[in-house]
């Protein structure tokens, strides 16, 4: 699988990752605060599986992991907002929106600057 993945844009890679990894946070929500008996497990495994897929998503990118951290955490922040309302309805403020910009630009200066020397 991983070899069939390495053509892949490291970007690409990083927002399936944020994508599993929110939506699997999300399920596993639902299944605490809104459901009981075996659709809660059931909810709770598909969670799991999701999680285990943003593990395996985030560790195929062919970046040094120290950098990809910074990416990985800009993705996370987009992504986390767009599941929120998809899931919940829930439209960021914007004390939100002003911290996002700064997680954003700080990710993309860990992943991009490359100091002189």
């Amino acid at each position: 699988m991983a070899n069939a993945l390495q053509g892949i844009h490291p970007l690409i890679l990083l927002i399936i990752a944020t994508t599993l990894e929110v939506s699997g946070d999300a399920v596993v929500r639902i299944a605490i605060y809104s459901h009981v008996g075996l659709f809660r497990i059931g909810l709770l495994a598909a969670g799991g599986l999701l999680l285990l897929g943003y593990g395996s998503f985030l560790n195929l990118a062919p970046v040094d992991f120290g950098r990809v951290v910074g990416l990985y955490i800009a993705t996370l922040f987009v992504v986390w907002q767009v599941i929120n309302f998809i899931f919940f309805r829930a439209i960021p403020s914007v004390p939100i929106l002003v911290g996002g910009t700064l997680i954003v630009l700080g990710g993309l200066l860990v992943t991009y600057w490359k100091p002189a020397g």
